[in-house]
């Protein structure tokens, strides 16, 4: 549900939105795709003080707060018409996602902590809880266009919003429900760094956290690369497909099976992310999803965008997935907070820069097709880059084949 929230709806809805709002209000393809870069620098905020408010309030607290907020900034879109204020809303929003995702993530892990033999499917299933929200996505926004529509209502654009920002609601107070099984379940690690030299099992595990970031230079590196490549087709996507002729239907279809896919991807590539302790995983996926983002810049064929749409699905959250498994991996329990950060904040840097860079692109000749090709050309660097990556440290973690 909190990923769902964070990303499926508060980030990825906005591709559905895209079109109708660049209509409307007369946007050129580098302003839509700057809306983009100003929620993944609020990420990018929200990523770096996430370590803080974990250690103040707790990672359950953080998620459903988080959430609420995520919430409300997704309905104050609909009351917007303004550039500025909307570039404003898109950075709050960004932010209240950050934490949310982060804090999920770290939840997830610490479940994976008491069954490894499950932990690469439980992180699986958590990330591809995103894809729900774009279910979710994919049916209300149509539906509440076409009504609005119908109704002749201004704007029609923000009434999806709204509905959208409903269902978020729901879901937080959902999480709010639940508080009490999260805390029972997966209680929060002491804050005490020294209290992994207790266990002689999580002693070679205790690197310093600057040493660390330069041995991962190159997870970090191709993961920022995901960043730049996967967001490009994640915001225009959909425009492109309008451009091509798609119908409504055909738009809905394609967005909701991207969105099953994801949800799917969970027990796809569950044993990959167990198996590899560098960052062999992560430059496998990015290499898999620059495949599906070429193809949308080469065909128009409809079934070649449906396959694009699903091969996409069943990657790119997986490939979030495998950062944290490769935090889990080479770190002790209680710098996995800091850990998830960290790669939070070089994906957040990525994002920074390709919306606004491929809708550069796109606004010249060639249009979306060309900036998809930056975009795929970015992730295959990602994943060669990726590919270097070596563990941190030689003594396997204990789980099943």
């Amino acid at each position: 549900m909190a990923a769902a929230v964070s990303l499926g709806m508060t980030r990825f809805a906005y591709a559905l939105l895209l079109p109708p709002m660049r209509d409307d209000l007369s946007w050129s393809y580098t302003l839509a795709g700057a809306m983009n870069t100003f929620n993944a620098l609020g990420y990018l905020v929200g990523a770096l003080i996430t370590p803080w408010t974990l250690r103040r309030f707790g990672a359950v607290s953080v998620l459903i707060w988080g959430a609420l907020a995520a919430t409300l900034f997704m309905a104050l879109t609909g009351f917007i018409t303004d550039t500025s204020l909307l570039l404003l809303q898109r950075f709050l929003a960004g932010l209240a996602s950050a934490t949310v995702f982060v804090s999920g993530g770290l939840l997830a892990a610490r479940l994976g902590e008491q069954l490894p033999s499950q932990s690469g499917l439980l992180l699986g299933i958590y990330y591809g809880g995103t894809g729900w929200g774009i279910v979710l996505s994919a049916l209300v926004v149509p539906a509440s266009l076409a009504l609005a529509h119908a109704e002749a209502l201004p704007h029609p654009w923000s009434w999806a919003w709204w509905s959208l920002a409903a269902l978020c609601l729901m879901l937080s107070v959902m999480l709010a429900i639940i508080r009490k099984h999260l805390n029972r379940w997966m209680p929060e690690l002491p804050s005490d760094p020294t209290r992994a030299e207790q266990n002689p099992a999580q002693a070679p595990a205790s690197i310093k956290a600057s040493n660390t970031w330069r041995q991962w230079s190159a997870g970090l590196l191709g993961y920022g690369l995901f960043g730049v490549g996967y967001i490009g087709y994640m915001t225009f996507v959909v425009a492109l497909l309008r451009e091509q002729g798609a119908t409504s239907f055909e738009i809905t279809f394609f967005y909701a099976m991207l969105g099953l896919a994801v949800v799917l991807s969970s027990r796809l590539w569950a044993g990959l992310l167990n198996h590899y302790r560098g960052g062999q995983a992560l430059a496998l996926l990015n290499a898999l999803l620059s495949v599906a983002t070429i193809i949308p810049a080469i065909t128009s064929a409809l079934p070649m965008m449906m396959l694009s749409g699903l091969l996409f699905g069943a990657v790119f959250l997986s490939i979030v997935a495998s950062t944290t498994a490769m935090v889990k991996h080479n770190l002790p329990p209680t710098s996995w907070a800091s850990g998830i950060s960290a790669f939070t904040v070089v994906f957040a840097i990525g994002q920074i820069v390709g919306p606004t860079v491929v809708g550069w692109i796109a606004d010249g000749p060639g249009g979306l097709q060309r900036g998809l090709f930056f975009s795929a050309a970015a992730l295959l660097l990602g994943a060669l880059i990726a590919w270097q990556q070596k563990p941190l440290r030689e003594d396997r973690l204990l789980s099943a084949p």
